[in-house]
């Protein structure tokens, strides 16, 4: 199943150690590949992005040898590509497939290459890198629409490289900037393969400038130092040449720290918050910015060289306006904090979204939509209204767009309420771990998982157990009895799966208290006490799509402060993290009794032989279908209720709890 289902998380707390930078990483593994020398690059970045890049430099002849966990050795081509002729797909990278296009591209001679990626790297222009390129000779053809990807890319023509004179006057090359930063990127990391001097001028308010920063830095590791006069001109000298620096330490990831700093500053104010390590005040990347942000916002922010904390203030966060040029990835994670600050919150100059792995201005409105929040987009900004009581938050399936940074960044709405998001492998592209790490250091709500056959008395006692404690109560029964009137009132055949499952994923339902329930608009609470729609919610339960449909309904229910499910398969599937788990049972005979009871205190016709013959025939129809049987968990509580009454039973289940809340929570 491609999907992580959240629970409602109450806070978080503890240290993480943050993985390679992305943006370094590709940067590093280009330049020493293209410098004189050996370098050994340690802690990079383990994602798709970085094995794209490795796969491409392996396949252009550049030796490179993994010498350790996070460390690899580089041996350098000294400035020309081995392999001149070759086809090279870098997924959705725009690191790798916009500078290695203004590398190839100036490699001069008889290089030819071929270069495509994912469907979406196709959508994501590079016109204006081109148009670059071709300035300085050379030859680019569109191999599908004109400005994007996928591209044929020869090197620049001979007569174009210049003699003395060219070497002494400086050729003058302009660039757009108020598209992607990765253009002015990729054209300076190209450039030392020129034997001129050469100006960059770049037209246009350039974005992302801390991304052409970390370029700046890396060049000028790898000996090239590059003239600049404020943003609009750079310019490199001829002869420029890159040489190793021998070991090279990339840095944590800045982008990646913005989510777990602001899990920090969104959780529960008292607790110790949460430190990143890997970046400090001594980061070269602009993201790091980020905690400058939260500090804004209220939260508690605390800096070393390589590290920085965030703790949640007392008085609640409060929204800003906020220029987001210096922090374009880690902007994203401010407009989910948003949900949390009081006041709105306007996130101003981030354009640079809509070109990314999806137009994820369009994105963030979208989803945050599916949660019940006011999101408001122009063309370079974000306005984000924080929930009320009149318009508050639901539970949500929040698509990600195969974006790495919308998998990472709605996370954090957990916070508030559970959430299922799509798509969460999606995440190897730059964090591989994300979400274990996530989980790590976040505290959910509990659940107490009670499972048992029917008529064992644990719908009872789980709905004691949750109001003892001040839990919400899930009947998963009720769900499958909902779904059996839905399909006798449509006229569904209850062994019809398909329609089924789409009947149940529709359901309006809502739970009220005293046990009564409203299906579609109507209270059906007595209706779905008889026996002909129990043994009906019986067969419904066995069938796979129909468990699948409800299973987010359920979890949807994990939330603060906490949450009693009963089932046949809350432990084993639904809640299979639950913080206590129960197997409650009782012999057949035993159940059958209580069940002729109820029926006959409630009035309605009852036959002892009848309904023992029927608990068999359910029992044995629950422990042997393929979809979820009924089973005790190796890590359940058994608790036998032959010999026990609902109180003694109730008293039981609140005891364990409170011996396991004591260590767990």
């Amino acid at each position: 199943m491609n999907f992580l289902d959240l629970p409602q998380t109450l806070s978080a707390s503890g240290d993480i150690r943050l993985p390679g930078s992305k943006s370094i990483s590709n940067r590093a593994l280009l330049l020493a590949a293209l410098a004189d020398g050996v370098t050994e690059i340690r802690n990079l970045l383990v994602s798709d992005d970085t094995a794209r890049m490795l796969e491409a430099l392996r396949a252009l002849g550049v030796e490179i040898t993994e010498s350790g966990a996070g460390n690899w050795r580089v041996h350098g081509a000294a400035g020309r590509i081995p392999v001149r002729r070759a086809e090279l797909f870098l997924g959705n990278a725009g690191t790798a497939f916009r500078s290695l296009t203004a590398v190839l591209a100036l490699a001069g001679g008889d290089a030819d290459y071929t270069l495509t990626g994912v469907p979406r790297m196709h959508e994501r222009p590079i016109g204006d890198l081109a148009d670059a390129l071709r300035q300085l000779g050379a030859t680019i053809d569109y191999l599908g629409k004109t400005g994007y990807p996928p591209l044929r890319v020869r090197g620049r023509r001979e007569e174009e490289a210049g003699g003395e004179q060219g070497r002494e006057a400086a050729r003058t090359v302009k660039i757009r900037g108020d598209v992607s930063s990765q253009f002015l990127t990729g054209l300076l990391l190209a450039l030392p393969l020129m034997e001129e001097n050469i100006v960059v001028e770049v037209t246009g308010a350039l974005i992302s400038r801390p991304y052409v920063e970390i370029t700046l830095n890396l060049m000028a590791r790898f000996g090239v130092s590059v003239e600049r006069q404020g943003w609009q001109s750079f310019r490199l000298p001829a002869g420029a040449r890159y040489v190793s620096p021998g070991a090279f330490h990339v840095e944590g990831d800045a982008s990646s720290a913005s989510y777990f700093l602001a899990m920090g500053a969104i959780g529960a104010a008292g607790s110790n918050g949460v430190r990143v390590e890997g970046v400090g005040r001594q980061s070269i990347q602009g993201d790091v910015r980020f905690a400058e942000a939260l500090a804004e916002m209220g939260a508690t922010i605390e800096t070393g060289d390589h590290w920085i904390s965030a703790r949640a203030p007392s008085a609640g966060l409060r929204g800003i306006t906020l220029d987001c040029n210096s922090i374009p990835d880690a902007a994203m994670t401010l407009a989910i904090v948003a949900l949390f600050a009081k006041g709105e919150t306007t996130l101003a100059n981030i354009a640079s979204w809509r070109v990314k792995e999806t137009d994820r201005i369009a994105a963030m409105v979208k989803e945050l939509g599916k949660l019940g929040a006011r999101a408001e987009a122009g063309a370079d900004c974000l306005r984000v209204t924080p929930p009320d009581a009149q318009n508050p938050l639901r539970p949500a399936i929040i698509d990600t767009y195969d974006d790495h940074r919308m998998a990472m960044c709605f996370s954090l709405a957990s916070f508030a309420l559970p959430l299922r998001i799509n798509n969460p492998e999606c995440v190897a592209k730059t964090f591989p771990d994300y979400f274990r790490a996530f989980a790590r250091i976040a505290r959910p709500a509990p659940v107490i998982a009670i499972d048992g056959p029917t008529a064992s008395g644990k719908g009872t006692v789980a709905a004691r157990v949750a109001a003892a404690l001040g839990f919400h109560y899930l009947d998963s029964g009720a769900l499958y009895r909902l779904a059996a009137l839905a399909a006798r009132d449509k006229g569904v055949d209850d062994r019809d799966e398909a329609a089924l499952a789409a009947l149940a994923a529709g359901l309006e339902i809502v739970f009220l208290p005293e046990g009564r329930v409203l299906l579609n608009g109507e209270e059906v609470s007595l209706a779905l006490r008889g026996e002909a729609i129990s043994a009906a919610a019986s067969r419904v339960a066995a069938l796979p799509a129909v468990r699948a449909a409800l299973l987010f309904r359920q979890r949807a229910l994990h939330r603060a402060p906490g949450l009693v499910g009963d089932g046949r398969d809350m432990a084993s599937v639904v809640f299979p993290d639950a913080a206590l788990k129960i197997f409650l049972t009782a012999s057949p005979e035993v159940r059958a009794e209580r069940r002729f009871r109820q029926l006959r205190e409630k009035g309605l016709p009852a036959d002892r032989a009848a309904i023992l013959s029927d608990l068999r025939a359910r029992d044995e129809r629950d422990r042997s279908r393929s979809a979820a049987p009924l089973r005790r968990e190796a890590d359940a509580r058994l608790l036998d209720t032959d010999a026990l009454d609902i109180e003694a039973a109730v008293a039981q289940v609140l005891a364990w709890w409170s011996e396991v809340a004591s260590v767990a929570l």
